[in-house]
């Protein structure tokens, strides 16, 4: 007997708020917000790259303060989506379920994909 095996791809919806990044643009102006978009999308694809690496070696103290880390950069981009499974993740941590954190991370690096490798000219974050 053969076997057939069916397989899913998620799509998460991902939302993104654009008022910190217009806040942004309106308070520093054109140059200096690009710049600090640029440097915090930096810093979360770093940040997403570590927990990766860790979460992969089972290292998994301290993982809580990493992912409330990744919540605070995504709110300051309003990258909503990302926080709200990085803060999922957390609590599943804290509650030591090792099934829901699987299932959570499996999202948030779906979510973070579509946030962090996405084309930059097809997201919206000027004013």
């Amino acid at each position: 007997m053969t076997a057939i095996v069916t397989a899913f791809r998620p799509k998460d919806q991902v939302f993104q708020d654009a008022a910190p990044v217009a806040a942004m643009y309106r308070d520093l102006g054109t140059v200096r917000a690009e710049r600090e978009v640029t440097r915090v999308l930096g810093e979360l694809a770093l940040a997403m790259s570590n927990l990766a690496d860790r979460v992969r070696a089972h290292e998994m103290a301290d993982l809580g303060r990493q992912f409330r880390l990744l919540e605070h950069k995504s709110e300051q981009l309003g990258l909503v989506s990302l926080g709200q499974v990085a803060g999922d993740a957390r609590i599943c941590l804290e509650r030591r379920d090792s099934t829901a954190f699987s299932a959570v991370w499996a999202r948030l690096l779906r979510v973070a994909e579509r946030c962090l490798i996405a084309d930059p000219a097809a997201l919206d974050w000027g004013p």
